[in-house]
């Protein structure tokens, strides 16, 4: 997480893997190719939070609700730490509302014409399966496409300020998120090996 306080107001950079959850007047920022940001907020008492999540898995069944995936479990964990620190500065789960952005197939990894998704498809697929399994109203999104994004979450009106980035950068975007994917695979694949041995 960077801190940029150039301007009228400080804006929170975040990278992958992280979130941030405030109750001051600040902006909140990403860029987005593959992954996923959900950007949430509680009206009533002011509180707004946004994190940058990529679900790490090799395939992904059509058929199956990526929520009880094991891939989905890093995802629900990822939301889980997002609500429970805003609630912990006062924001009611009641209260909620999101906003979703990225999901874009920058790391060209092929949609097959099997039964499965490739990966941005799959981080789109699981934060609208996730807010809607927890009833939290999903206010508008912008999801899929071939392009990453770079989005400014505003605390002051909870507007999300959407810009789509060039091809070139795209695939710098790219480069980073395919090494944050393969070091999530890796750990993942790890666990699993470690509960096999020690379950």
């Amino acid at each position: 997480m960077r801190i940029d306080e150039r301007g009228p107001r400080k804006r929170i950079i975040l990278e992958p893997g992280e979130y941030h959850v405030t109750n001051n007047n600040v902006i909140l920022s990403t860029l987005l190719g593959s992954c996923v940001s959900a950007c949430l907020y509680d009206p009533i008492n002011r509180v707004i939070g946004m994190n940058h999540f990529l679900l790490s898995n090799r395939r992904y069944a059509k058929n199956m609700p990526v929520c009880i995936t094991e891939a989905g479990r890093y995802g629900i964990h990822s939301m889980e730490l997002l609500i429970n620190e805003m609630m912990m500065l006062g924001a009611k789960r009641a209260n909620l509302k999101a906003k979703a952005f990225g999901g874009g197939n920058v790391l060209q990894f092929e949609a097959t014409h099997d039964n499965f998704f490739c990966v941005g498809e799959v981080n789109s697929k699981f934060i609208k399966e996730f807010l809607d399994l927890e009833k939290i109203p999903l206010i508008t999104s912008d999801l899929g496409g071939e392009r990453g994004r770079v989005i400014y979450f505003s605390s002051g009106d909870y507007s999300v300020y959407v810009r789509k980035i060039q091809q070139k950068s795209s695939t710098q975007v790219a480069k980073k998120e395919r090494n944050y994917w393969r070091s999530s695979v890796e750990r993942q694949e790890k666990e699993r090996e470690s509960a096999d041995i020690w379950g």
